[in-house]
C-alpha cells in the first residue's frame, strides 16, 4: 500500500523520484505525485491513475529542485482523484503519507475552527496543516514535527518537505515502514530498500516511533521520546537486476518460474542433507514446551497457514488455531500458557498481522515469524525468525512467497515434532528426502505451462468458477480461487470438496467451470466422488492430478492438467504451480493488468 520516496540530492531530483515510484508500483496505487522546493517555493505535480499520467504532467511542466518527495497512493480516505493525491501541501510544507490517521476528524475540526482551509478529503492533509501552522508561528521544522507526532493516532510513514528549509527532509514512522538511504553527498527516504535500490544499498531501518532529519551529509534519528539514537546501517543487497522482469512478459510469470530456485534456496537454510535432519535457527525458548500453536496471517499467507495446520497436528500432534489477522483480536482469544503464535507475512509489515503479534506478546505468547524481509518489523519483534528466501516479489498476486512459506512451515512442523518426541530419526530422514524433492517437482510442474495456457480460454469467458480440494488441497482450492479473483476479476470460490452437497452444489451448471485438485493418494477417491457429483449435474470439470489420477478419473472432464507424482507432504507446493499458471493465463487472455490488479496493494499497512 502506498509508496514513499524522498531525495536530498546534488542535482534536480524529479526524474529520479519518478523512477523510485516505478519501483514501488508493485505495492498497488491509484494516483501519484511529486513535490520539490526551488527558488523559495514548493511546487508539485499530481495525477490520477498510472504513473504514465504523472510523467505527462512533468513533461508538460518540469519540476526543478534538488530536494523532493514523491508518492504512489492507494485510496483510503477520499476517492482516487488529483485533489486527494499526495503530496499534500500548504505554502510552507508538503508531505506524503503511508498509513491512516485515525483521529483526523477531530484534528480537522480543530484546524478548521482556527481558519485553516482544506483542499482534499484525506486524513493526511491534517498533518500538513498541523506542521505548517507551527512553522508559520516561528517553530523550527524539527520542533514542529516533534510537537505534532504525539498528536497523531493510527499508523503512518511520513516524508515532509519545507519551503524555508530546502536543506532538510523529515521522515517518521509508526506502524508503517520507512528506511533511510545513505549516498555520496545525498541522502534518501523510502518505503523499502527496493525504492532506493539504484540510488544506494546502504540502508538504515527506522524503528517503531522513530523520526529522522536528513540532510545531504547524513541523518539525525530520534526515538519516540525525541532522544537521539543510532540505527545500524546495513547493506540491503537489493539491486535493479533483482527487480527486472528479465525475458518474461510479467513479473508474476517470472516469479512463478523462479519457484524451483527460491524454494531450493529456502530449504537449504532448513535442511541438513548430510545428517538427514531439519534444522531451525535456535529459539530462546524450549520448543518442546509448546502446548498450542496459533497461526495468524492474511490472504495467501493465511492459506499457507491453513496447510501448515495439517502438518503441525499430523506430525507434532500439537493443537493449532488459525485466524485471519484482522479478526484475531476482536474475538477475545484465549491465549494459554505455553502457547506459540506463528505470524506469516511476505513483507513482515502487514498491519493487522503485526497488531495480532503484539496482542499475543502482551498475553505471554512466544512469537515465531515467517517473513520474506528479515529486517522487517515482525522479524525484529519475534522470538524466532524463520526467513523465506524468495527474494523481492513484485507482482501483487503472491506466488513464490507462498511456496517458500510452505517450505519453511513444513520444516518447522518437522522440527517441532522432533522436539515433542513425535519424530524419530527414520521418519525425519524420510521427511527430509521428500522436502528435498520439492524443487525438482516444482520444475516438473512448470513443464505444463504451455498446455495450461492452451486451455485458459475455457475459463476466461466464465462469470463464476469453483475450486474443490480435500485435506491440504482445500487451502489450495481457496488459494486458486483467490488468484483468479485477484488478477482476472472472475468471481471464484474455493470449497472443501465434501462440502459441495451441503449447499454450493446448487451453483453447478454447464456455465460454471469447476477446478478439482486431486493428487492420487489417501483422499483421492473421496475427492473424485465429489467431482462426479458435479459432473452428474452438468458441471464442466478441470481435473488437476498426477498421471495415475488423470488415468483413473479424467474421462468426462472438460480438461485435465497432469502434475508430477509427489509425496503428499510436498503436494501443496507443487499444486500451487498449476493454479497460479491458470490464473495468470486467464488474466492474460482477458487483457487485465496482471502485475498491478485494480484496487489491490502488495503490502497492506493499515488495519
Amino acid at each position: 500500500m502506498c509508496g514513499i520516496i524522498g531525495i536530498i540530492g546534488k542535482d534536480d531530483v524529479a526524474e529520479r523520484l519518478v523512477e523510485g515510484l516505478k519501483r514501488l508500483e508493485y505495492r498497488g496505487y491509484d494516483s501519484a505525485g511529486v513535490a520539490t522546493v526551488h527558488d523559495g517555493r514548493i511546487d508539485r505535480r499530481r495525477a490520477e491513475g498510472k504513473l504514465a499520467n504523472l510523467v505527462k504532467e512533468l513533461e508538460a511542466a518540469p519540476l526543478p529542485g534538488t530536494t523532493g518527495i514523491a508518492h504512489t497512493r492507494w485510496a483510503t480516505h477520499g476517492a482516487p482523484t488529483t485533489s486527494n493525491a499526495h503530496p499534500h501541501a500548504t505554502k510552507e510544507v508538503a508531505l506524503v503519507h503511508n498509513g491512516i490517521i485515525e483521529n483526523f476528524k477531530p484534528l480537522r475540526e480543530e484546524l478548521t475552527a482556527r481558519g485553516r482551509v482544506f483542499d482534499s478529503q484525506t486524513d493526511t492533509e491534517v498533518v500538513a496543516h498541523l506542521v505548517s501552522e507551527l512553522v508559520e508561528q516561528g517553530a523550527s521544522p524539527k520542533d514542529a514535527v516533534a510537537q505534532v507526532l504525539p498528536r497523531l493516532h493510527g499508523a503512518f510513514a511520513l516524508a515532509i518537505l519545507f519551503r524555508s528549509h530546502p536543506e532538510i527532509l523529515i521522515g517518521a514512522r509508526l506502524g508503517s515502514p520507512l528506511v533511510v538511504g545513505y549516498g555520496e553527498g545525498e541522502t534518501y527516504l523510502g518505503s523499502d530498500a527496493l525504492a532506493l535500490a539504484p540510488l544506494t544499498q546502504r540502508i538504515a531501518y527506522l524503528e517503531e516511533g522513530d523520526w529522522v532529519v536528513i540532510t545531504r551529509d547524513g541523518a539525525e534519528i530520534f526515538d519516540k521520546d525525541n532522544n537521539p539514537v543510532e540505527r545500524p546501517v546495513t547493506i540491503s543487497g537489493v539491486t535493479g537486476e533483482l527487480i527486472s522482469k528479465g525475458n518474461h512478459r510479467h513479473y508474476m510469470l517470472k516469479e512463478i518460474y523462479e519457484q524451483p530456485v527460491v524454494v531450493a534456496q529456502t530449504l537449504r537454510s532448513y535442511l541438513r542433507r548430510m545428517e538427514d535432519q531439519v534444522s531451525l535457527p535456535i529459539p530462546d525458548f524450549d520448543l518442546g514446551s509448546i502446548r498450542r500453536v496459533t497461526i495468524v496471517a492474511c490472504g495467501t499467507s493465511y492459506y499457507a497457514g491453513m496447510v501448515a495446520k495439517y502438518w503441525f497436528e499430523q506430525f507434532a500432534r500439537v493443537p493449532v488455531d488459525i485466524d485471519v489477522a484482522s479478526e484475531f483480536r476482536y474475538r477475545a482469544p484465549v491465549m494459554e500458557e505455553g502457547g506459540l503464535m506463528i505470524v506469516i507475512s511476505q513483507s513482515g509489515e502487514t498491519a493487522d498481522t503485526l497488531a495480532a503479534l503484539r496482542h499475543a506478546r502482551a498475553e505471554g505468547q512466544k512469537i515465531a515469524a515467517v517473513v520474506n524481509v528479515p529486517t522487517s518489523t515482525m522479524a525484529r519483534e519475534a522470538d524466532l525468525l524463520l526467513p523465506t528466501n524468495a527474494g523481492p516479489e513484485i507482482g501483487v498476486a503472491s506466488t513464490k512467497a507462498f511456496t517458500c512459506q510452505l517450505a519453511v512451515l513444513a520444516a518447522f512442523a518437522a522440527n517441532l515434532a522432533r522436539a515433542k518426541g513425535r519424530l524419530d530419526a527414520k521418519a525425519e530422514k524420510e521427511l527430509v528426502r521428500h522436502l528435498s524433492e520439492a524443487p525438482a517437482a516444482l520444475n516438473g510442474a512448470l513443464a505444463y505451462d504451455e498446455s495450461i495456457e492452451g486451455m485458459a480460454h475455457l475459463i476466461a469467458g466464465a462469470r463464476d468458477v469453483l475450486y474443490l480440494g480435500r485435506g491440504p488441497d482445500y487451502p489450495l482450492a481457496l488459494e486458486g480461487a483467490l488468484k483468479l479473483k485477484e488478477i482476472s476479476y472472475i468471481h471464484a470460490e474455493g470449497y472443501a470438496a465434501g462440502e459441495m452437497k451441503h449447499g454450493p452444489i446448487a451453483l453447478i451448471d454447464d456455465k460454471v467451470p469447476v477446478i478439482v485438485l486431486a493428487p492420487s493418494g489417501p483422499l483421492f477417491e473421496k475427492t473424485v466422488s465429489n467431482m462426479q457429483e458435479v459432473q452428474a449435474r452438468g458441471g464442466k470439470v478441470v481435473l488437476i492430478s498426477d498421471y495415475d489420477g488423470v488415468q483413473a478419473a479424467g474421462e468426462g472432464c472438460m480438461a485435465t492438467i497432469t502434475m508430477p507424482k509427489v509425496h503428499p507432504l510436498i503436494a501443496p507446493m507443487v499444486y500451487a504451480v498449476p493454479v497460479q499458471l491458470l490464473a495468470y493465463h486467464v488474466a492474460v487472455a482477458k487483457g487485465t493488468d496482471v502485475d498491478q490488479p485494480r484496487n489491490l496493494a502488495k503490502s497492506v499497512t493499515v488495519e
